[in-house]
C-alpha cells in the first residue's frame, strides 16, 4: 500500500515480505517443517529453564546465565517463526512499515543480547577454569544478578537509534522485501532516502556491541584453552575443558552463522550485484534463528552430569 504526500510522491506504508515464493510447491511442507521446528525449540529450552527453576542444585551462575540463554532463544525464534507460519499457511504476506520496524529492532535486541550473554557465560568459564580459588568471589550471586540485568539493558537501548534512523527513512515504489522477515539490511535497500548515515550508524554499533563481546569471548578462551594445555593430566584435560566445549560449541555456531552473513559490505545485497544470493541469505538467517535455538538445550544437556540428575528428580516429581 502507497501513502500519496502533498509533494505527489508514494510512500510505502506497507510491505510484501517475499518469503519463500519462489518455492511454491513446497509452501506446505515448509509450514509442517518450521511448525515441528518451534515446538521443539519452545519444547527444549522451557525443559531446561523449568529444570534450572525447579532444582536447587542448579542454582549456580553458569546455569543462571544458561537459563536466561533459553530465554532468549524462545523470545527470538518467537519474534519470527509465529509470523513466518502465518504467511506460509494463508499466504497474507503483508506486513505494515510499523511491524516491519518493530520486528526488526526486536530482532535485533535479541541477538545483541545473545552476542553479550555468550560473552559473560564465556568470561564465567574463564573465571571458574583459571581462577577456580576466587570463583564464589567474582561470581557471587548478586554479582552474576547485576550482569544479568544489564546485559538486557545494554541489548535493549543499543539498537534504540539505529531503529530510529530506519524509521525515519522513507520507502517508495519498491515494497518487496525478499526475506522471511524484516531483516535490516533488506529493509535499508527498499529505502529512496540517502541511507549512508544508517550504514554509518550499523558498523559503529557493530563493532562496539559485535567486536567487542567477541573479542571478550575469543580472549576468554584463549586463557582457557593455554590453562587446559598445562593440565598434566589428559582426564584432568578432559574433564576441565568438558565444563566449557558445550559453550564453545554454541559461540561457533553463533558467530559463524552471523559473521557469514552480516560481515560483507551492505552493496553486496543489492539486486544489481552479481553476488547478490537472496535464497543465500534466507539459508544463513534460518541456521541463526532455527539451528542454534535447537541445538542449544541438546548441546547443553546430553554429556552435563548435573542436568542428566535434575532431570531424573523432575521426573520423579512429576
Amino acid at each position: 500500500m502507497y501513502k500519496v504526500t502533498a509533494r505527489n510522491e508514494s510512500h510505502v506504508t506497507q510491505f510484501t515480505v517475499l518469503c519463500f515464493s519462489d518455492l511454491p510447491h513446497l509452501q506446505v511442507p515448509l509450514f509442517i517443517i518450521f511448525l515441528i521446528i518451534y515446538l521443539n525449540i519452545i519444547f527444549g529450552n522451557t525443559a531446561v529453564l523449568f529444570a534450572i527453576v525447579s532444582d536447587s542444585h542448579l542454582h549456580t551462575p553458569m546455569y543462571i546465565f544458561l537459563s536466561n540463554l533459553s530465554v532468549l532463544d524462545i523470545s527470538y525464534t518467537s519474534t519470527i517463526l509465529p509470523n513466518l507460519l502465518y504467511m506460509l499457511s494463508t499466504q497474507r504476506k503483508i506486513i505494515s512499515l510499523a511491524s516491519c520496524i518493530t520486528q526488526m529492532y526486536f530482532f535485533l535486541f535479541f541477538a545483541c543480547t545473545e552476542m553479550i550473554l555468550l560473552a559473560v557465560m564465556a568470561y564465567d568459564r574463564f573465571v571458574a577454569i583459571c581462577h577456580p580459588l576466587h570463583y564464589t568471589l567474582l561470581m557471587s550471586r548478586r554479582t552474576c544478578l547485576v550482569v544479568v540485568i544489564s546485559v538486557w539493558i545494554v541489548a535493549l537501548l543499543e539498537p534504540v537509534s539505529f531503529t530510529i534512523l530506519v524509521a525515519n527513512l522513507t520507502f517508495c515504489s519498491m515494497n518487496q522485501i525478499d526475506h522471511f522477515f524484516c531483516d535490516a539490511t533488506p529493509l535499508l535497500k527498499l529505502s529512496c532516502s540517502d541511507t549512508a548515515h544508517v550504514n554509518m550508524t550499523t558498523y559503529i554499533l557493530g563493532a562496539l556491541v559485535g567486536m567487542s563481546t567477541f573479542m571478550l569471548t575469543l580472549v576468554s578462551y584463549v586463557y582457557i584453552i593455554f590453562n587446559v594445555l598445562n593440565i598434566h593430566s589428559a582426564i584432568g584435560r578432559s574433564k576441565t575443558f568438558s565444563t566449557c566445549g558445550s559453550h564453545l560449541t554454541c559461540v561457533l555456531l553463533f558467530y559463524g552463522t552471523t559473521l557469514s552473513l552480516y560481515m560483507r559490505p551492505t552493496s553486496m545485497y543489492s539486486p544489481k550485484q552479481a553476488t547478490y544470493a537472496p535464497m543465500q541469505d534466507k539459508l544463513f538467517s534460518l541456521l541463526y534463528i532455527i539451528l542454534i535455538p535447537v541445538l542449544n538445550p541438546l548441546i547443553y544437556t546430553i554429556k552435563n552430569k548435573q542436568f542428566k540428575k535434575a532431570f531424573k528428580r523432575l521426573s520423579r516429581f512429576l
